[in-house]
């Protein structure tokens, strides 16, 4: 199982400029690399604070130049804000200046704070119904002269300008959780994203399971391949773990009050959650947080990566995103790496 690292800029409050969280970003990057992880992982979302990604094959073009080895991801591309020439013309771009190393994610988008702002009146069915049209056609493009006459887009005969440099073109990524996301994946050769959340061993053995039907469905397609996102910590003694758990159930109280969408937002910043809002949700408790996550020692992190490893996931990807500090991201990226990632050598 290939072990990589998924990361975004991230802010909480408004202490940090954008140049200083962007600076950590690549730094977590580097680190990354060094210790030889397979892949990065960042994604696309907009006016948010919490996730600040407006574009992240800008990002990878940046750290195309400042790594030398990690394979470069969007994790992901969210499939209603693109239209299928731009999408391939500028992955295609994107494959060039990473010389080969780019692996595209495409989603159809989690959060109803950007639909509203980008696309009005969209909801997630219709989301992943573009999603569905979307990837055919981006495919189509990178192949040759292609025309389009669908429900979303239409247009005359048109080829991808530039070409991607990896043929036929970079490796695809759909995000998917229900079973009609891995079908359709499946079906048209492209690997999988999941994440369970916070949710713990049954939603991740459901979703492999949902993959292996799928591709049951589909005897003529050769495997794809399926890739497993989670927020993990590896800490240094008993009262580090604790501290981590804590702070993951903090993050994912903030992560669904973007969600829900229902709270005050100014200058990208959600309306800060007072101590009993935080203490109200008893499934996103710090408890939780240490049972269902890769949190806690080296060989509990290992423990847990094994039964992934065995259920078939080939490649495992270190949510790092976490409202910690830059500093107790990179303590315990490097302890992943050091005490981790041997054990799947």
């Amino acid at each position: 199982m290939k072990l990589s690292l998924f990361v975004h800029m991230e802010r909480l409050d408004a202490h940090q400029t954008d140049q200083e969280l962007y600076e950590e970003f690549i730094a977590l990057c580097q680190i990354a690399d060094r210790g030889g992880m397979h892949a990065v992982w960042t994604g696309e979302h907009h006016a948010m604070g919490f996730t600040i990604a407006p574009n992240p094959f800008i990002n990878l073009a940046d750290l195309a130049r400042r790594t030398e080895h990690v394979r470069l991801g969007t994790g992901t591309v969210v499939a209603p804000f693109w239209h299928p020439i731009k999408l391939a013309g500028e992955a295609a771009m994107t494959d060039i200046v990473t010389d080969g190393r780019l692996e595209i994610g495409i989603a159809r988008g989690a959060y109803n704070f950007e639909y509203e702002r980008l696309m009005p009146g969209l909801d997630a069915w219709t989301a992943g119904q573009r999603m569905r049209e979307l990837i055919p056609a981006v495919q189509k493009l990178w192949a040759g002269d292609y025309a389009h006459d669908g429900e979303f887009w239409k247009f005359p005969k048109t080829t991808s300008a530039p070409k991607p440099l990896q043929q036929p073109h970079p490796p695809l990524w759909i995000a998917a959780r229900d079973p009609n996301s891995h079908e359709f994946a499946v079906a048209n050769g492209c690997n999988v994203q999941c994440t369970p959340l916070w949710n713990g061993d049954p939603e991740i053995d459901s979703l492999m399971q949902r993959f292996n039907d799928a591709c049951q469905k589909h005897p003529q397609v050769e495997r794809p391949k399926i890739m497993l996102l989670q927020h993990t910590y590896v800490g240094s003694d008993a009262a580090d773990i604790e501290q981590a758990a804590h702070e993951l159930s903090v993050y994912y109280n903030y992560f669904f009050a973007w969600f829900k969408n229902e709270r005050p937002i100014s200058q990208a910043l959600i309306q800060r959650l007072t101590p009993e809002e935080l203490a109200a949700n008893a499934t996103l408790s710090p408890e939780v947080m240490r049972s269902n996550l890769p949190v806690g020692t080296a060989q509990d992190v290992i423990g847990r990566l094994k039964h992934y490893e065995a259920l078939g996931y080939d490649e495992y990807a270190v949510w790092i995103d976490s409202g910690m500090s830059f500093e107790r991201k990179k303590a315990s990226l490097e302890r992943f790496i050091r005490d981790v990632m041997p054990a799947f050598q």
